[in-house]
């Protein structure tokens, strides 16, 4: 099997039907910092050792700021024997630019804010 890419638009079709699952190949910091809602965090640093049995029936989508990081350790990313994979071409920030909705800190803590004074907005 080999990894193939996939644009933002048919991956959200996808996440939406629930036929596949996105997994943020990102260290920590950088998906605490901002992030696409759902996605199950799995740095490059500890694939190694992740065990996906739960999700092996599903397609897989693995993304990384900017698809770098992603295409160039395909062969560890599909070596976990998901039915099929893709990466996401241009990463999160191509997600962004196709006008998908991200999570950031700046969300969490505008929405503290609002929810502390009664904001509406």
């Amino acid at each position: 099997m080999q990894i193939k890419t996939i644009d933002p638009i048919s991956l959200k079709k996808r996440l939406d039907e629930g036929s596949a699952i996105l997994v943020d190949i990102r260290e920590p910091h950088e998906h605490a910092r901002e992030h696409i809602a759902g996605a199950r965090l799995v740095p490059l640093s500890r694939f190694q050792a992740e065990d996906f049995g739960d999700v092996h029936n599903k397609t897989a989508a693995f993304h990384c700021l900017s698809g770098g990081r992603t295409s160039s350790n395909a062969r560890l990313l599909i070596s976990k024997g998901f039915r099929d994979a893709y990466h996401l071409s241009g990463g999160i920030k191509a997600w962004k630019a196709a006008g998908l909705p991200t999570q950031s800190r700046q969300d969490a803590a505008g929405e503290g804010k609002r929810k502390r004074f009664g904001w509406p907005f």
